[in-house]
């Protein structure tokens, strides 16, 4: 358990770098552009996360992702215990992660974000990405396992896109979000409508999936 669980922590903490950290780099780049720092971005965040989940997925199944970890409980693939130290793990993970990038960035070290992103139709949005998340996650690799990977990152390239949220759909790198002031920063009082939305839209997937199963 404790390897999985430093490469949930370090397979986290890349993905936050990288998705911070190609938002920082677009936002230098580009200088109020933000159709293209957006496009940059989520180009940056799926082909990271393809080769995480890659590397990282015969080690510990590469969650990278709370509510990945809790579907899988729920699956009944991690036990309580395991599940909870997979959340630790890429909690701790995320918030490294925010750190290394703004040190390789000579941003602040530690921030509070004061980003807005408030109202109904983003919480409903991160409802939708994360339906949508787990999902690919249950079925992308049903007869071709080893397309799954490239399933999710092109998944999350284009949720980038087709959701208002920018899709979040992940509580650790939604946790992480808080820390920088940078593009891809979210005020703290947004925090637990857009976990809150992440955790509906994943158990409505699983039970929809395990009716459809049945």
């Amino acid at each position: 358990m404790k390897t999985k669980a430093v490469a949930e922590f370090i397979g986290t903490a890349f993905l936050v770098m990288i998705v911070l950290g190609s938002g920082v780099m677009a936002q230098n780049l580009f200088q109020g552009n933000s159709g293209l720092a957006l496009l940059a971005n989520s180009i940056a965040t799926g082909a990271g996360l393809f080769v995480i989940i890659q590397c990282l997925g015969p080690i510990s199944g590469s969650h990278l992702n709370p509510v990945v970890s809790y579907i899988e409980m729920l699956w009944g693939r991690l036990s309580k215990k395991e599940t909870a130290i997979y959340v630790l793990a890429q909690m701790a993970g995320a918030f490294i992660g925010v750190i290394f990038t703004h040190l390789m960035f000579n941003l602040t070290t530690f921030q509070l974000s004061t980003v807005e992103r408030s109202g109904l139709n983003l919480a409903f949005s991160e409802m939708i990405a994360t339906f949508g998340l787990i999902s690919v996650v249950a079925l992308a690799g049903k007869k071709h396992v080893e397309f799954a990977p490239l399933s999710v990152a092109a998944y999350i390239t284009s949720a980038y896109w087709f959701t208002s949220s920018t899709s979040f759909a992940n509580p650790a790198v939604t946790f992480a979000r808080m820390f920088t002031n940078s593009f891809g920063g979210m005020a703290p009082s947004h925090y637990l409508p857009f976990v809150g939305s992440q955790f509906i839209g994943a158990t409505l997937a699983w039970l929809i999936i395990k009716s459809y199963q049945k």
